[in-house]
């Protein structure tokens, strides 16, 4: 990074090296535009690229004086070092990023990659350069082990991943079986035999570069996601699903402007950081705030909210119900302005002892992978504690029963959006090579989330439960198939199903009832749980391991043998 930080003075006048794709936008035209999509009151264009379309027109506007002089993207290290660039300096260094990945990469329009990248800067520059050479962005956690990353090279037949070098020794280790991969791309500082470093290509790279002109249905992103039966899905997304679809959220739910600094904790693999890291921020013209946090710790969080002119917050339920937790009465938040929560519901305490510490309102939104925002709370409407808010458009949200009927109000079904005769455009384009799960999704003209909920008289939506296995622990999707797989590799374990359990910090947690193999039977069951919970930290991602470990002598199960993980999780939730 520090390499990257020196040469970037060096480049010639980003003025001499912009180049203009469309005709000049004011600051409210270019959003106005695009939220007129989002209310389907314009068609989606046959071209769009975020790149060219948005972030090129803020660029311009910058240097048009049409835009506040506020940076577009602004990031802290854990040693307060920043990093900090305008739209203008961020077209220039994301299109060297764009050379760098077309020439010494040897990626073309339509070739995958994936990123398992802390939060770098270098994160934000390959996210937009490969909307400019349409390489199609596979994000994912920097805390996947081999095993995950084995099954998502494969899965995507990606020809490049980019990590760090706390990842580079996995990647290798799985290479040989991964028959497309073709370029190993390091994030670090230092060498790797075998490997490109992203610092000496950066420096190398041109910085003039022709954005692609991509059509608005082309892919642009793949998210692994978590389902209750087999392997994560790739969820696909095209450039203007998320590239125009956060237009309206942003301006409204999230009440972003030019003048916004916007915080948004997600980590980079997740899809919250697409939403709030990059497209809504971008879209409106805000700017994007980061800091390169190891760990979630409440006083960090806190002292950053005093220190900095953040005025947009967004992080997870959890993290408040720990915020809250934690003594601050000592921190001023002189620029906070609104802030928001997602990923899974909030508790109305939380809401309230926030409301108390700073006297700001907590906005509870909820969309999902394969969304947009599906609902959300708006500043202008009651907020109704422990309500997700209305419907986002342009999205036709409803309670729909086991047929796809309609539900009346206060009654309880599956969460849906009506998808037929027309599809929303800002939704998932499909589970990719998966066509089985992408019909299942769908029952009569609706998209079933997998979320059960109520809606009342007045067309709020609230959050009753996951319809399925799927585990939302502080906002981390875990399937328990996954769980399972990992468990099944120890010599211990006979037979396990995982459930959610519930958990006065996280909501939720991973528990898993195991029946041992005759041979442990007599172990240690305190330092056999402890052994159990570090292996599958080893096999899978660690914030996936069994947070309780129960032994029991047999798992209930149907006359055909199927594992019933609702018995254990309604026996579990009952505990409560």
């Amino acid at each position: 990074m520090k390499t990257l930080l020196k040469f970037f003075w060096t480049l010639p006048s980003p003025r001499l090296l912009l180049r203009h794709q469309a005709k000049r936008c004011s600051t409210s035209s270019i959003v106005s535009y695009y939220e007129a999509i989002n209310r389907n009151e314009q068609e989606v264009p046959e071209y769009f690229n975020f790149a060219s379309d948005v972030l090129d027109q803020w660029s311009q506007m910058e240097k048009d004086g049409e835009k506040p002089q506020n940076a577009a993207f602004w990031w802290v290290s854990d040693q307060k070092e920043e990093v900090k660039w305008s739209f203008e300096e961020l077209g220039v260094l994301s299109r060297k990023a764009a050379n760098l990945l077309t020439g010494p990469c040897g990626l073309q329009r339509g070739d995958r990659i994936i990123t398992a990248l802390p939060r770098v800067p270098e994160w934000w520059l390959l996210t937009v350069a490969c909307m400019r050479a349409g390489i199609v962005l596979i994000p994912g956690t920097s805390q996947l082990t081999a095993k995950d990353l084995s099954y998502r090279l494969q899965a995507s037949k990606a020809k490049c991943i980019a990590v760090t070098d706390s990842l580079a020794p996995a990647v290798d280790l799985v290479a040989p079986e991964c028959s497309f991969l073709k370029t190993k791309l390091l994030v670090s500082e230092g060498s790797r035999e075998g490997w490109l470093t992203f610092e000496d290509l950066f420096q190398a790279a041109p910085a003039k570069h022709d954005c692609v002109k991509t059509k608005s249905r082309e892919p642009m992103l793949i998210y692994f996601t978590s389902g209750s039966t087999g392997a994560p899905k790739m969820v696909e997304h095209s450039h203007c699903s998320y590239g125009i679809g956060f237009t309206a959220t942003g301006r409204h739910w999230m009440k972003l402007t030019p003048s916004a600094v916007f915080w948004n904790t997600s980590d980079t693999g997740w899809v919250k950081s697409a939403w709030s890291s990059v497209f809504a921020p971008w879209m409106n013209g805000s700017c994007v705030f980061v800091h390169h946090l190891l760990q979630f710790e409440p006083a960090v969080i806190l002292d950053t909210l005093s220190r900095y002119p953040i005025t947009t917050f967004c992080t997870a339920p959890t993290a408040y119900r720990m915020l809250v937790q934690h003594d601050s009465n000592s921190y001023r938040f002189k620029s906070l302005q609104h802030c928001m929560t997602g990923g899974e519901p909030l508790n109305p305490d939380v809401r309230e002892r926030w409301k108390a510490k700073t006297g700001l309102e907590i906005y509870e939104g909820y969309g999902q992978t394969e969304t947009v925002t599906i609902c959300g709370n708006v500043k202008g409407m009651e907020i109704k504690s422990g309500s997700m808010g209305k419907a986002s458009p342009p999205y036709n949200v409803q309670i729909v029963d086991e047929h796809g009927d309609v539900r009346p109000p206060g009654e309880e079904g599956d969460i849906a959006i009506q998808i037929h005769p027309k599809r929303p455009f800002c939704f998932f384009s499909q589970y990719l090579d998966n066509p089985e799960k992408t019909a299942a999704s769908q029952r009569g003209s609706f998209y079933i989330t997998g979320d059960r909920g109520i809606m009342d008289e007045d067309g709020y939506f609230w959050f009753v439960g996951r319809s399925d296995d799927v585990i939302n622990s502080a906002g981390y999707r875990i399937g328990p198939f996954e769980v399972e797989s990992a468990l099944i590799e120890h010599p211990a374990v006979a037979e396990s199903a995982v459930v959610s359990s519930p958990d006065p910090i996280r909501g939720e947690v991973v528990k898993a009832f195991v029946v041992l193999s005759p041979a442990f039977l007599t172990h240690d069951r305190e330092k056999l749980t402890r052994e159990l919970q570090d292996h599958v930290k080893r096999i899978t991602a660690p914030y996936k391991y069994p947070r309780k470990v129960e032994f029991v002598q047999e798992l209930p199960k149907t006359v055909a043998g199927k594992i019933q993980r609702n018995v254990l999780r309604i026996q579990e939730w009952r505990k409560a």
